[in-house]
């Protein structure tokens, strides 16, 4: 495994989340009960599915060993263990914060640090 994981969230929560301390989650996240996250390898395809031509998005590198237990290995897509958050992110967790628009051929535009 991984002591990085990524999240690709909109602008606008992340700005909200900041000022609270912690994200509770996307509107998926919260249906599901827990927060999607992506290794390096899985990212591209999360992007692709997921986020397709959407704009205003924020790639968020979080470092999985300030979350302890809380985050869970599990098979998702194809059999592939995703990491998944039961617990609120706190913004503290998150070790850098980069601009993303993803295209609609779903081809992610990583931009600088936001």
């Amino acid at each position: 495994m991984t002591d990085i994981a990524y999240k690709i969230v909109d602008a606008a929560e992340w700005r909200a989340a900041v000022a609270e301390g912690r994200y509770d989650g996307a509107p998926v996240d919260l249906a599901d009960g827990y927060i999607h996250m992506s290794t390096e390898a899985q990212l591209a395809e999360t992007a692709r599915r997921h986020f397709a031509g959407r704009r205003d998005l924020l790639l968020l590198d979080v470092d999985l060993t300030r979350l302890g237990d809380d985050v869970i290995w599990e098979p998702s897509r194809g059999g592939a263990l995703f990491p998944h958050l039961y617990a609120p992110l706190p913004v503290s967790a998150v070790v850098e914060t980069r601009t993303l628009n993803v295209t609609a051929e779903g081809e992610m535009q990583v931009g600088d640090a936001a």
